[in-house]
């Protein structure tokens, strides 16, 4: 088939989309831990950066094979962002340095304040699909950060008294409200300095996190003591990936083990969904993968810490391959290598225009579940990337009815050649050795209006709405 053929296949699975989304709405409950907070959005164009550049008298020589992956100084951030911007990638850096915070906090602004973390992040889509009841963690939340969770009925944090409340309306007076700076750049963007030429070849996001609470992996005790004594259906994890081995991250990390042992004795069928997220310190990605891992039922993860992973699993050279060409076949070797490695039940890989789950064939949703919950999540996530934002339930439907790009076909394609499969094309589903391999192409919008959350949308939603 042709690629305008392989796209009218594509649309008719993609209509099952909207019976997906109620499914959904019989969900009874989730809860999303650790981290939540408040991002301040700051789109960045090359000639803002070239300003910063020359303002700070940052050495052309310090912009260029860029290897860094944290602050040692304030004006790292610059560095960082223009590693990101060159490359077109997105990587998350943290400091526990307040000097660094006071730098962003003089020198960069903002566009807007929105929903930040992966638990604040999903803890709002979730409800707004319609999930009966979402527990959001909080360490933090004061009325700014109260502020940018909806509206909605169904949507919870816990209160000063350890009380489900609904989160809009929570005040605890005495906490400070914890912001990060997600600072976005678009594809074709470019800068010159000194004859030299800095473009940017993909839209993407570099953070810049200055979070005591969270880089602490500081735990609220009245939600704790909630998954203790309630059961829920889901529990969506991340948080780990701030901490820093020089502020006790990797015991922090083993902390938590007990923590999560203890929801699971206490309800041994709650399902455990861990987003990797861009964790630059190395111990602590260690740890994450020694200690977290094992206890999830389900991992996330995108190209960049794809290959993060890869590089503390002593897999140098997939992962450099991989950095020259990140295409869906080696995406795909390194996917295969991390199931078997790490024993997951099932593992999701979304790269740009892909997304492929690995999975046990006994899993509790089965891999045609789980490629309506991806086409589901594709949906929802381009929706976000049209609007901006997910305020609204209409707002999650706008994509729906648009064609998948060639570039997705082109990517399933060639993952179908390695395969030999080609029935991949159009079934996205097939069996490798003793797993199950799903696999969706998506909707691309060309000029997203934000990319923040978009992993931890695809994440979830893929796996709830698959079941």
């Amino acid at each position: 088939m042709n690629y305008q053929e392989l796209q009218n296949v594509w649309a008719k699975k993609y209509e099952t989309v909207p019976s997906q989304l109620e499914k959904l709405k019989h969900i009874r409950s989730v809860a999303t831990a650790f981290n939540t907070n408040i991002d301040a959005i700051l789109k960045i164009k090359g000639s803002t950066l070239k300003k910063l550049i020359v303002e700070n008298s940052i050495p052309i020589d310090e912009l260029q094979n860029i290897s860094m992956s944290g602050f040692s100084k304030p004006t790292d951030v610059i560095i960082g962002i223009v590693k990101c911007f060159c490359r077109g990638i997105a990587e998350e850096w943290v400091t526990d340095d307040i000097d660094v915070y006071n730098w962003m906090d003089a020198n960069l602004g903002y566009d807007h304040l929105q929903m930040g973390g992966q638990a604040g992040i999903i803890a709002n889509a979730l409800a707004l699909l319609g999930v009966k009841k979402v527990v959001a963690h909080t360490n933090s939340h004061p009325k700014l950060q109260a502020q940018q969770f909806l509206d909605l009925e169904n949507l919870f944090g816990l209160n000063d008294a350890g009380n489900l409340e609904k989160a809009i309306n929570i005040t605890r007076e005495t906490d400070i409200p914890l912001i990060h700076w997600i600072i976005e750049f678009d594809k074709g963007d470019s800068f010159e300095i000194d004859g030299k030429i800095f473009s940017c070849p993909k839209s993407n996001r570099f953070i810049a996190t200055y979070d005591p609470l969270n880089m602490k992996l500081v735990m609220n005790k009245g939600f704790i003591d909630y998954l203790n004594t309630h059961k829920v259906n889901y529990l969506l994890l991340s948080g780990f990936h701030p901490l820093l081995k020089s502020n006790g991250g990797v015991n922090l990390v083993k902390d938590a083990v007990p923590v999560l042992q203890r929801w699971k004795k206490h309800n041994p069928n709650l399902i455990i969904h861990l987003e990797i997220a861009s964790t630059q310190d190395i111990a602590v990605r260690k740890a994450i993968v020694k200690y977290i891992v094992p206890l999830a039922d389900s991992v996330g993860l995108n190209e960049r810490e794809t290959i993060d992973l890869l590089r503390i699993l002593d897999q140098q050279s997939l992962a450099d391959r991989i950095e020259q060409n990140t295409c869906s076949p080696l995406l795909f070797e390194a996917l295969l290598f991390l199931k078997k490695k790490l024993k997951m039940k099932r593992i999701q890989l979304h790269m740009f225009g892909l997304y492929m789950t690995l999975q046990d064939p006994n899993f509790v949703h089965s891999a045609e579940q789980n490629l309506k919950g991806m086409m589901t999540a594709a949906v929802v996530s381009s929706s976000k990337a049209y609007n901006g934002e997910l305020a609204r339930y209409d707002d999650v439907v706008k994509t729906l009815g648009m064609s998948v790009s060639v570039q997705s076909l082109n990517e399933l394609n060639n993952l179908s050649q390695i395969l030999h499969n080609p029935e991949l094309n159009s079934t996205g589903i097939c069996k490798v050795g003793d797993f199950i391999l799903s696999v969706v192409p998506t909707i691309l919008v060309d000029k997203p209006k934000t990319l923040v959350g978009m992993g931890d949308t695809i994440s979830s939603v893929s796996l709830l709405a698959g079941c």
